[in-house]
């Protein structure tokens, strides 16, 4: 509810200044894209759990876990956080935007990032930087949930499978050690095929029903096809005199 309310009042005050505000990912092809980082902590019985002052950046065995869901069904959540065809525009290297699945401590290049700033017990927690505000925030956040609780579930360790912690700038890496790892969807469809392959976890307790899977699998691969379908101006300056 607060994420729709934040758009609409932005969005209306933008109109009240005679202008117009944009939640597109990827508006300028130039410039860095516009995300919709969600921060993750979560609580027991008014007890943080995700804090341990001798875990890896203070997380706790739990926290880890729920980081291995994530990372995890990272490549089928996409299409669910990532819903439109702009979405792969902005999830490209160079442009401070995650391209690779794993976690680490400030990294910016990372899918989860762990902010160092945050350090108390009821701070301790971690960024899932893929999402943007194209999505429908009632399944995104669903999705997310899910997803960690999966982790939980079925003690998904992320070192252990070889997601991190990436503790270095993965943009300058070489083109050899870029190839060992595993990135994003570079597409919608891409994203879809993965969703359509990796979604019992969602389906857990009737979360996500088979037949809503369906029609969201099936909405996006409408607006994908229609759009791969309609001419682009690059197109026209890049082919029209040959």
């Amino acid at each position: 509810d607060d994420t729709m309310a934040a758009k609409y009042v932005i969005k209306n005050e933008a109109v009240q200044e005679g202008v117009t505000a944009t939640f597109m990912p990827k508006p300028l092809a130039e410039e860095a894209g516009s995300g919709m980082h969600v921060h993750m902590l979560l609580f027991k019985d008014g007890q943080p759990v995700f804090y341990d002052k001798d875990g890896y950046a203070q997380l706790s065995e739990t926290a880890h876990y729920f980081m291995g869901g994530l990372l995890k069904h990272a490549r089928s959540i996409c299409a669910i956080t990532n819903p439109s065809t702009n979405s792969y525009k902005r999830l490209i290297p160079g442009y401070e935007a995650p391209v690779t699945i794993g976690y680490a401590m400030s990294n910016r290049s990372a899918v989860i990032r762990i902010p160092a700033y945050a350090k108390t017990p009821d701070t301790k927690r971690f960024e899932l930087r893929n999402p943007d505000a194209t999505c429908n925030p009632y399944y995104a956040y669903a999705a997310i949930l899910m997803a960690g609780l999966d982790g939980i579930k079925n003690k998904i360790d992320p070192h252990a499978n070889g997601w991190g912690p990436y503790d270095c700038n993965l943009y300058t890496l070489s083109e050899e050690e870029k190839a060992k790892l595993t990135g994003l969807p570079a597409s919608l469809d891409e994203a879809i095929r993965a969703l359509e392959e990796d979604h019992d976890y969602l389906m857990a307790g009737g979360v996500f029903p088979e037949r809503l899977l369906k029609q969201l699998i099936d909405r996006n691969k409408k607006a994908s096809s229609k759009i791969s379908k309609l001419p682009h101006p690059m197109e026209f300056a890049m082919y029209y005199d040959l």
